[in-house]
């Protein structure tokens, strides 16, 4: 919008400079009882939240929505990825002295919202910038809420991965580069990119800026190097907090390296088609693997355990505490629901710290605090005398702070006012002037019944009453009969139909003795909530900490609650690479079933049952839950969960790769196969002996012979040169020859039932490969109508009795011998 110009009207000058001031957000401008739009800002709202456009003179669009709703359509706008500031009046307009003044009080942007009703409970919120050249990034990225700071430099692809896991609702990114970023980052961010000035990414600038907040001359004691382009992503966001916030967020107190070696790697390939968080179908939270284990109780948790499962751990001591953890819990049952019931009740600490911090926390959010130490004492007894080493941790971790509760308890009312000015905040009994102050205003009722009892003997007048409004004060009010006996003293304020209504130097004396009182009042308590407030923040360390031991108390035991409703198993953990699980069930579809319907199976993945399974059968069979079932136990016994299984032992695993399914990607200008062969090749590049492969068909994308080729050719690669533990489920029942040649390839196939020319499938794995791949009999289920059956399985036959489909034989060695060779086989066919 352009810049305020005599034409103008005043208030739309005042608009037009504070939007100046905001250029690249959009303005909420108070006017009364209404928050306003305009140009631009407003033909983009009234679309995004459905207002009707109206205008105001010169035709300038105008959309607005009543000020009370503020909260409902700032969730909105954030929810679309914009940012927002709110311009309010800043003194009483029957006060002001001309143009009500009006001042941008609140910057609010998807990542540095803290406020509980504009953020999602269960969800992490997380800001983050990247910085960086060639082939090396410096990704950075905080929680505002929770007051975690994380840095890292990655490679590209690791990058986007990272991106992908934390979905950030706001990513920053030098303004010259928004081009590049746009084009590498598409799709994997949770909000939008945000440009900003390159000075903000100027290294002296960044690290500075960094340093100054943190208190250091190096980084060297947060474990970086001070050269790190990480380092200065993370300067750049702290520049952009000082900015929206107008706060120093001192609950930032440290900057921790990211270590992606520590943790289980997946892939947004592997996270999406695995449906850890979200759906493929509607990409929402509901029938992800993560809503049917979540068993949590505090919003606290419900963060954490998204984090565990995104993120899950390769350290085997690690894991092996949590399932001690989970395990002792679990065989004490009135403990465990004991602690839930507690931490039920407790607040969100992690966010309320940062509220705190920032200068946001009402007078509710102290209550809150206070009321959740109060919950302390009870959690740590359950702690005392426990044998997991991550339990003993987690009690010597749960300071009580008696001082901090004492304090809010001795100062705060039990159920105060969310709005701090409103008054009624402090208890009574903790600050003697408040006290004297209050008591004036109480006294007041029965001064005026007294004045008016005098006032009605000594003037004869029965009806005379004194009456109190926001316009004249404190009045006495004598209706037109009784106007002759009116004493001289009484001052006229106001004519009214049938009375008449007067002052005198007395009762106005009182009314600014008690005005004053009030006036006072509200801004002692208005101090004194601030000056409490102040105290608070120097525990916010203190209260982050604790929010981290009870959300991983909560994690913990929801892990034990959901191992004792679904009678899961603990898995044994071992460093050798094997995958054993007995009747191993899927997590998400068993919840879905009927009870007692799903079909659990086994799989052993070592040197002697073989480490690469070829699974065959035909679709509708169960070759695809099966292989999912089994990476996603895989993943719970890395993250700390019990297993749906009767036993397991689960060799641990660097990375879990999928390949399993594909859609075209039009945006990218990717087919179906292409996307296939993409997310085929980064598998064959990255995995290692170490890593859990699943593949749900290669190939089918393609010819029928080039599609063979390429499944023969990545199943030999997997064998012979990654050497893997892998599942590869495939329609393609010629690669069973590859038993012949490859020693650690074992074929499994689908059970199927054969009645009537009719299949029924049983879900149930075992030895052998597939003979068929009923594909026709699948059709039939479907709906295909039965002349195209019948012609179909008089092609199939013709086919079949032609050999269109040979046995493949190929010499290996001479296969390798012969890489330049034009055909993947060459003469060896």
């Amino acid at each position: 919008m352009a810049r305020p110009t005599d034409s103008d009207t005043p208030m739309m000058q005042q608009y037009r400079a504070a939007k100046e001031a905001h250029p690249d957000m959009l303005l909420l401008f108070r006017m009364g009882d209404f928050y306003e739009t305009f140009g631009a800002d407003a033909e983009l709202v009234s679309r995004v939240l459905d207002l009707r456009l109206t205008s105001r003179d010169s035709n300038v669009p105008m959309a607005g929505f009543p000020y009370h709703q503020l909260e409902r359509y700032l969730q909105k706008l954030l929810q679309a990825g914009y940012r927002v500031a709110i311009c309010d009046q800043v003194e009483d307009a029957s006060q002001a002295k001309g143009l009500v003044r009006r001042e941008v009080t609140r910057v609010v942007t998807p990542g540095t919202v803290t406020e509980d009703e504009l953020l999602d409970p269960r969800q992490a919120n997380h800001l983050a910038a990247v910085h960086g050249e060639g082939n090396q990034w410096g990704l950075a990225w905080l929680d505002l809420t929770s007051g975690g700071f994380w840095a890292a430099d990655l490679e590209s692809d690791r990058l986007l991965d990272e991106l992908g896991r934390l979905r950030p609702s706001e990513c920053l990114v030098a303004d010259s580069r928004l081009e590049f970023w746009q084009s590498q980052l598409a799709g994997t961010l949770g909000g939008p990119l945000v440009p900003r000035p390159d000075w903000t990414f100027d290294p002296v600038t960044a690290l500075e800026t960094l340093k100054s907040h943190l208190g250091v001359h190096t980084l060297a004691g947060f474990g970086f190097d001070d050269q790190q382009p990480c380092l200065i992503a993370a300067g750049a966001i702290l520049v952009y907090l000082r900015e929206t916030l107008k706060s120093a967020c001192p609950h930032l107190q440290k900057i921790q390296p990211y270590q992606p070696e520590r943790v289980l790697h997946l892939d947004e390939v592997t996270r999406r088609s695995l449906e850890l968080t979200r759906t493929l179908r509607d990409h929402s939270r509901e029938g992800s693997l993560l809503s049917v284990i979540d068993r949590t109780v505090t919003p606290m948790g419900a963060r954490l355990l998204h984090d565990w499962l995104v993120a899950p751990l390769t350290n085997r001591s690690a894991i092996e505490e949590r399932h001690d953890a989970v395990g002792e819990w679990l065989v004490d049952a009135t403990g465990r629901l004991e602690v839930r019931a507690h931490l039920m009740a407790a607040a969100d600490l992690h966010r309320l710290a940062a509220r705190v911090s920032t200068g946001r926390a009402s007078p509710r959010d102290l209550t809150a605090i206070s009321r959740t130490l109060s919950l302390l004492p009870r959690i740590k007894a359950k702690l005392a005398g426990r044998r997991a080493t991550r339990l003993q941790t987690l009690e010597s971790q749960l300071e009580l702070c008696p001082d901090l509760r004492q304090r809010l308890d001795t100062a705060l009312q039990d159920d105060p006012p969310l709005n701090p000015r409103d008054g009624g905040v402090i208890r009574e009994g903790y600050h003697a002037e408040l006290d004297e102050l209050r008591q004036l205003a109480r006294e007041g009722k029965g001064w005026i019944a007294r004045f008016q009892a005098k006032e009605i003997t000594r003037t004869g007048i029965n009806s005379l009453k004194v009456g109190f409004n926001q316009v004249f004060g404190y009045y006495i009010e004598v209706t037109h009969v009784h106007a002759a006996r009116v004493p001289p003293e009484y001052r006229r304020v106001q004519t009214l139909k049938n009375a008449e209504r007067y002052t005198t130097p007395e009762l106005k004396e009182y009314e600014e003795k008690v005005l004053r009182a009030e006036e006072r009042s509200r801004q002692l308590e208005w101090e004194l909530f601030q000056a409490l407030r102040e105290e608070v923040s120097a525990y916010t360390p203190r209260l982050l900490r604790l929010g981290d031991v009870l959300a991983e108390l909560d994690v913990l035991t929801a892990f034990a609650e959901l191992a004792a409703s679904r009678q899961y198993t603990r898995p044994q953990m071992v460093d050798a690479p094997i995958l054993q699980i007995e009747a191993g069930r899927h997590p998400v579809l068993e919840q879905s079933l009927p009870p007692g319907t799903f079909v659990p199976n086994d799989v052993r993945l070592d040197a002697e049952s073989g480490v690469l399974w070829l699974i065959t059968g035909p679709n509708m069979s169960g070759k695809s839950t099966f292989i999912r079932q089994v990476a996603l136990l895989t993943l719970l016994a890395h993250a700390g969960s019990f297993l749906p299984a009767r036993a397991a032992t689960i060799g641990i695993v660097d990375r879990i790769f999928t390949r399993v399914g594909a859609s075209d990607e039009l945006s990218r200008g990717q087919s179906t196969f292409m996307v296939e062969m993409t997310e085929a090749a980064n598998i064959l590049n990255n995995a290692t002996s170490r890593s859990l492969v699943i593949l749900d068909e290669i190939g089918r994308g393609t010819s029928t012979y080039d599609g063979v080729s390429l499944a023969w050719a990545i199943t030999e690669h997997l064998h012979d040169v990654i050497g893997c533990r892998a599942l590869f489920a495939t329609h393609y029942h010629e690669l069973a020859q590859l038993a012949d040649s490859l020693t650690g390839l074992r074929n499994y196939h689908v059970l199927v039932q054969e009645t009537n020319q009719t299949i029924v499938f049983l879900h149930r794995i075992a030895p052998g490969s597939a003979g068929r791949s009923y594909g026709i009999h699948v059709a039939q289920l479907a709906g295909i109508p039965l002349p195209v059956l019948q012609r179909a399985q008089a092609i199939l036959a013709e086919l079949e009795t032609r050999h269109q489909l040979p046995t493949v034989s190929v010499d290996r060695r001479r296969t390798r011998k012969r890489a330049d060779s034009p055909s993947l086989f060459g003469d060896d066919i």
